[in-house]
């Protein structure tokens, strides 16, 4: 009996962390919260996802540590003709023009080209708003953080004519055409045109971070490579036959012109988390919140250029999304963690895939570990409340179980708790190591437990009601938090 206890204490444990580490070989994907996936999880996730959500072609990558662990790019560039994508292939990047662009204007700030609290109409004035007095109100810093009264686009209005919504600089409305005038002013400092504009954007962005195809304007390359666009049915969108496109073919628009592609995109991305090209009071002002779009539990602000996500003030993620006629792009990133993805598609997909991508796998696994952990969580709070209440209130001869039991439900909630704390810092790399030695921790005192339940069986003739309810628990305890470990 003493061999058969031992075998089981030492076997058992063995057994689980040959099965985990075996399954921590196969994933080399960390998500943001810290667990693991495979490259084989994440290719079936997206082309599943590319499948229900009619994503022609798709170009991503994954950077885990300031590296990119993971590219891919899959679908049709010619969707009619059949013609794949492939590491040549280019999307338009539509807003998250204004992230790069957000960051080229801080570039010129530092070298005092341009001051982010003058108005802008002293250094150029606008016709176009001129009627308003309060235009000249407008500064750099009100522009990058959506907060100078503009609207999105004058297009989208009857009038076509550009209007101030209200006060410059006491609101946040989101704006292209703020953008846009803030272009023209950086046009006008450095006395060019938009195709000179575009050779200062290569020389202060694109050169240094080695982004060879990234472009506001298009080149040869650009025409040559570029993917074709799809509205949601899947239907060729011909944008050569839209007028508002065609009159800024050769334009620098600053809030959605950008072109480019996953790799491409994804050095830029390294260099925020590195803190490149700027210096530490630059990277403030550019990171710093200034517009509040929602406060609570997830509280969202807009920094100059970026979209901040900030959860319990324990982690910032910047991030944009982009959508222009038949593209949709995305990217995010916590610079601390110096983890994030970014993906571009020739789809109107785009924001549902970027939502379905981060809760259903790049935030802390599939579907089935979060409901994994979330049954952990809630039989181990059943055990730990359950057994704290019997072990005060009612003797029994049972008191050992449930003490035992109490132990292993403390133990477990400890750690999902501690768990989640950490997954938050820029320690959630810890947690691949607490798991393994809480559950070898558990599983040994579930052990003990299990004899002084099966003895407690034979011995005791009357009712067993609760004896089998502790089992229950704790084996379901074990089971979903063995199996956090071994789903993906």
């Amino acid at each position: 009996m003493q061999k058969q206890k031992l075998f089981k204490v030492i076997f058992y444990p063995i057994l689980f962390l040959t099965v985990y580490g075996c399954n921590k070989k196969e994933t080399n994907i960390r998500t943001l919260l810290g667990t693991n996936i495979s490259q084989k999880t994440t290719d079936n996730f997206i082309d599943n996802q590319m499948k229900i959500l009619n994503m022609p072609a798709l170009s991503i990558a994954i950077i885990n540590n300031g590296e990119v662990v993971y590219q891919s790019i899959k679908g049709y560039a010619d969707k009619d003709k059949k013609i794949l994508a492939n590491n040549k292939s280019i999307f338009e990047g539509a807003s998250v023009s204004k992230s790069v662009f957000g960051f080229f204007v801080m570039t010129l700030v530092e070298d005092g080209i341009l001051d982010l609290d003058k108005p802008l109409y002293k250094y150029l004035s606008n016709p176009d708003i001129e009627n308003d007095e309060r235009y000249k109100k407008i500064t750099a810093r009100m522009v990058l953080s959506h907060r100078s009264g503009f609207p999105n686009w004058r297009d989208d209005y009857s009038k076509k004519k550009l209007f101030i919504q209200f006060e410059p600089g006491t609101d946040y409305h989101y704006s292209g055409e703020g953008y846009q005038y803030l272009a023209e002013v950086l046009k006008h400092l450095l006395n060019t045109n938009w195709a000179g504009l575009e050779k200062e954007f290569q020389k202060r962005v694109a050169i240094p971070f080695e982004m060879e195809h990234t472009k506001f304007i298009k080149d040869d390359y650009i025409r040559e490579y570029k993917v074709r666009p799809y509205d949601k049915n899947g239907n060729l969108i011909d944008k050569d036959k839209d007028e508002w496109w065609k009159s800024r073919d050769s334009v620098f628009v600053a809030p959605t012109t950008i072109h480019s592609e996953a790799i491409d995109f994804s050095k830029w991305m390294i260099a925020m988390m590195n803190k490149e090209g700027l210096s530490e009071n630059g990277f403030d002002e550019l990171y710093k919140s200034h517009s509040e779009i929602s406060d609570g539990l997830l509280k969202e602000d807009y920094t100059l250029g970026f979209s901040k996500l900030s959860i319990l003030n324990l982690s910032e993620l910047f991030s944009h999304s982009g959508n222009n006629t038949g593209f949709s792009s995305y990217f995010t990133f916590d610079k601390d963690k110096k983890w994030g993805f970014v993906f571009f598609t020739n789809s109107k997909a785009g924001d549902q895939f970027a939502l379905n991508l981060t809760y259903n796998l790049l935030l802390s696994g599939t579907i089935g570990k979060q409901i994994a952990i979330g049954l952990t969580l809630f039989f181990s709070t059943i055990l730990l409340i359950t057994n704290l209440i019997l072990v005060f209130l009612k003797k029994s001869k049972m008191l050992k179980i449930r003490q035992s039991n109490l132990g292993i439900g403390l133990i477990v909630c400890m750690f999902i708790v501690i768990s989640l704390i950490f997954m938050l810092t820029v320690n959630y790399g810890v947690i691949i190591y607490l798991y393994p030695l809480t559950v070898l921790l558990a599983l040994f005192l579930s052990f003990r437990i299990f004899n002084s339940i099966i003895k407690h069986w034979r011995e005791n003739k009357g009712r067993k009601t609760e004896l089998v309810f502790q089992t229950i628990f704790l084996i379901s305890v074990l089971i979903s938090g063995i199996t956090v470990g071994i789903l993906q």
